[in-house]
């Protein structure tokens, strides 16, 4: 861009007819030149000076060739080269309007863009001396200030200084002054960096590097002791954690044999004969009372479960029976909570059960399924109430599972929510491993037949109650009828 910006300088400065061999006076060149730019305008001028100023600008020999013109750029003087502004076979004639125009718009370019090359180089010019300055406060920790004035003068020194458009340089070009003065910057950074571990090393510790250990060694005992106080309080919390487990276990054996006795002083000893003829009641609504089974399920593809129920709930009839495995906390589960009608739920998909068991009597109730396609039934007192197909279709019931009487599980055995717990009295759980005939259910629900379940049996020594759950005695056939 320079070379280009000098080349127009030249030509303006340099233009004469080129219809002779010979190079012309010394004052016909600046006449010349004289004549392209106007009286009016000085802007040229400016930039190169008079045209006697040009022509003193070196040596002269009498009588020999006129020196080539110079300006504020280095370019090839122009002579013959130049083209005219005439014609080829005719004389040279003067410029015209046009340009003369062109001319003078870009003399005016050039002085605009010479100005903005001012501007910047007085802005890298400051530039230079506030990273002098800083490197100069930088290494006054390690050299002396008498040292460093002489540095960061030289570092002044370094940064060019304009000169004006109408003499050569004396200095290298301002781009190079600037890389120059940029490499000496990091030349300088890296010898302060290299220099500093060694002088680290070699010294004593200053204040602010013993402060700063000491805050070292306050964070590290804060940090054990922080370290401390959690393990602390984590076993804290575990030895709260049992004792509240303990606890729980010794209220609900309290309350076993509480409700024990209350039953003993209301109703004489306990009448029934094991191992079938008992029931399990559950007094209260809370997410504590209820019976599990020791047995657990082994993997079936069909089922048939019945039982005697008699419900004191005021609203749903609550969870008579759940079934849970560890990847499914609703294997299993006959549930009516709140205003929803009685479900059957197999692997979380639900059938919708047409029983009425709110009335506070004794019922018999029969749920059977099969794998294939779905088909479930429900009988209420020996009589099918209900049926349908698709609910979970072809999933065989996991084994290893929890058999929970009166509350329905969100984990495997546990997380009972009151709202959902049964409250009455149940008896002759049992569970087969493939439908049941209607025959066989309405024997079961009129007393007629005393089949046993093939896969859970009614037993006294097979059903735990806990929370306060009791048993009492129970006989299927004379009790179960009272309405």
């Amino acid at each position: 861009m320079l070379a280009f910006l000098g080349a127009i300088i030249c030509i303006i400065a340099s233009v004469h007819p080129a219809g002779t061999a010979a190079p012309a006076p010394a004052a016909d060149n600046d006449s010349a030149a004289a004549a392209l730019l106007p009286a009016a305008d000085k802007g040229l001028g400016a930039l190169h000076g008079p045209a006697e100023a040009l022509a003193s600008a070196g040596p002269r020999l009498p009588g020999g060739p006129p020196p080539p013109l110079f300006s504020r750029f280095v370019c090839t003087p122009l002579s013959a080269e130049c083209p005219a502004t005439g014609t080829s076979t005719g004389p040279a004639t003067g410029p015209g309007p046009e340009e003369l125009l062109a001319l003078r718009s870009a003399a005016a370019q050039l002085r605009r863009t010479a100005l903005e090359q001012k501007e910047r180089i007085r802005m890298d010019q400051e530039t230079i001396r506030e990273l002098t300055g800083k490197l100069s406060r930088c290494e006054g920790g390690l050299r002396t200030p008498a040292a460093a004035a002489p540095a960061a003068a030289a570092g002044l020194r370094a940064a060019p200084r304009p000169g004006t458009m109408g003499h050569p340089p004396a200095e290298p070009p301002a781009v190079r002054e600037l890389e120059e003065a940029v490499h000496a910057l990091q030349d300088r950074i890296d010898r302060i960096e290299q220099e500093l571990p060694a002088r680290t090393n070699g010294s004593v510790p200053t204040t602010p590097a013993l402060a700063r250990d000491a805050l070292h060694t306050k964070m590290e005992q804060l940090e054990e002791q922080l370290l401390s106080k959690i393990l602390t309080l984590q076993k804290e919390r575990q030895a709260a954690s049992t004792d509240r487990s303990q606890q729980q276990h010794d209220i609900e054996k309290e309350l076993n044999s509480l409700q024990n006795r209350v039953m003993e002083l209301e109703h004489g000893p306990p009448g029934y004969s094991p191992p079938d003829a008992f029931k399990v009641t559950i007094p209260v609504q809370n997410n504590y009372m209820y019976a599990r089974m020791k047995k657990s399920l082994p993997e079936l593809y069909a089922f048939t479960i019945c039982m005697w129920l008699k419900s004191k709930a005021l609203a749903g009839l609550g969870t008579p029976f759940s079934y849970s495995v560890p990847s499914q906390a609703n294997e299993i589960v006959l549930l009516e909570w709140g205003t929803n009608p009685l479900e059957l739920l197999i692997n979380d998909k639900v059938a919708q059960l047409p029983l009425s068991l709110k009335d506070k009597a004794w019922h018999h109730v029969c749920v059977a399924w099969t794998t294939r396609d779905g088909k479930w039934s429900a009988y209420q007192d020996g009589e099918q109430r209900g049926a349908g197909e698709n609910l979970a279709s072809w999933h065989a019931i996991k084994p290893q599972g929890v058999i929970i009487l009166g509350q329905e599980q969100d984990t495997l055995g546990g997380r009972f929510d009151a709202t959902q717990a049964f409250v009455g009295e149940l008896a002759q759980f049992s569970v087969w491993d493939h439908m049941l005939a209607p025959a066989e259910i309405l024997g079961l629900a009129n007393c007629t037949s005393h089949l046993q379940g093939n896969v859970i049996q009614w037993d006294d020594q097979a059903v735990e109650v806990f929370g306060g759950a009791s048993k009492g005695g129970f006989t299927a056939c004379e009790e179960g009828r009272k309405a």
